[in-house]
């Protein structure tokens, strides 16, 4: 059987790689999810309509951090569980590793409840929960113990089914007013770098890259593919915020929560009158990568400290999303979890320079020793 092998030990079976090309959509089905259904208005509270510009900040800073991300791998030829073994030793090694392993199921949370609460707001305000999650993790378990492929593959198929969605932004060009927008750039540096920072739950996604870079095929020919789907998020969230900016003032924009799902309530057609449930049922493609890529990512990482059963850990993890989201039953508390989660995929997104400067000169060391 032919395997692929890292310096580190981290050997994949061949049949289990992916090619360079799907990074492209692993990145992007990651970063896009449940947070540009409603950011326009949380970017926008610190600098108004020249936000975008914060976008574009945003995004120059994520290509920066992915550019880090694979230099690590590069050096290291492993994956985030051997690199913290490596430099920080077995044990010390190994609590980082689980901390990371709980964030990813902390990304998970936060994506399964937030739509669950756009359900409950746009289209059965009476559901109940506790039956709607359990078929959904049910679904997410299926995709998961498929596999990286299996879920990747599902990555390439949201990708390609919500593409049309893009035209729809035609319909708030056509009765907005570019006026809006005007005048530009009239905030200071500061109130554009909170917008920045605001953005980053929308931007997350890029760090579970540290868990399936053993996954890729000839990783290092993935790295233009990866700043592909970093570049096709920055582009489909300035898109988004424009349109939005647009369409509504800065006064009506407090006032919206759901921005973007607002939008699709003036799209009309001949025979559609609420397009968005339509919007909303199919961003079912969106949320569910999301998902599954963080509960992969979470269950891989005890696979590799513990040599756990993965599928006994996505048993776990599934179930405790579905206590989890059982007792965030409030809209007030799901604000405050994410909140609470993109304040800690900020300071995950911060570890990753740090983390490139100790593994620089830890590698740099190592290699004179041996020489």
């Amino acid at each position: 059987m032919n395997k692929i092998s890292g310096k580190q030990g981290v050997q994949i079976p061949e049949q289990f790689l992916v090619t360079p090309m799907f990074v492209f959509f692993i990145i992007h089905s990651m970063q896009v999810g449940v947070g540009i259904l409603g950011f326009e208005g949380y970017i926008a509270e610190h600098s108004g309509f020249d936000s975008w510009i914060s976008i574009i900040m945003a995004g120059v800073f994520i290509h920066l951090l992915l550019w880090m991300l694979y230099n690590i791998l590069r050096d290291s030829g492993g994956d985030i569980v051997s690199i913290h073994r490596d430099v920080f030793g077995k044990y010390i090694g190994g609590f980082f590793s689980l901390i990371l392993s709980i964030y990813f199921l902390l990304l998970a949370l936060t994506v399964l409840r937030t739509f669950l609460e756009v359900i409950q707001v746009w289209i059965f305000p009476s559901i109940r929960i506790e039956f709607f999650t359990l078929v959904f993790l049910m679904l997410i378990y299926y995709l998961v113990i498929g596999g990286f492929r299996l879920v990747t593959g599902f990555c390439m198929i949201s990708v390609i089914l919500t593409l049309p969605l893009l035209l729809l932004k035609f319909f708030p060009i056509d009765v907005g007013s570019v006026n809006y927008l005007y005048p530009a750039i009239e905030h200071s540096l500061t109130d554009l770098l909170k917008s920045a920072k605001a953005t980053i739950l929308s931007f997350l996604g890029i760090e579970l890259l540290f868990v399936f870079y053993p996954f890729i095929k000839h990783p290092q020919r993935s790295v233009k593919w990866a700043h592909f789907g970093v570049f096709f998020t920055v582009l489909i969230y300035l898109a988004t915020a424009l349109v939005a900016f647009i369409y509504y003032s800065e006064e009506q924009l407090e006032h919206v929560t759901w921005g973007t799902i607002s939008l699709w309530k003036i799209v009309e057609f001949p025979f559609i009158e609420r397009f968005e449930y339509i919007g909303i049922a199919l961003w079912v493609y969106v949320i569910v990568p999301n998902i599954c890529l963080a509960m992969w990512g979470a269950s891989r990482i005890p696979k590799r400290l513990f040599n756990a059963n993965q599928k006994l850990m996505i048993v776990v993890y599934c179930a405790i999303l579905y206590i989890l989201t059982l007792f965030l039953d409030d809209r007030e508390i799901v604000e405050k979890i994410n909140t609470f989660t993109s304040q800690v995929g900020f300071y995950v997104l911060l570890y990753i320079p740090l983390l490139f400067v100790i593994t620089k000169v830890f590698y740099k060391v190592r290699n004179q020793h041996e020489s």
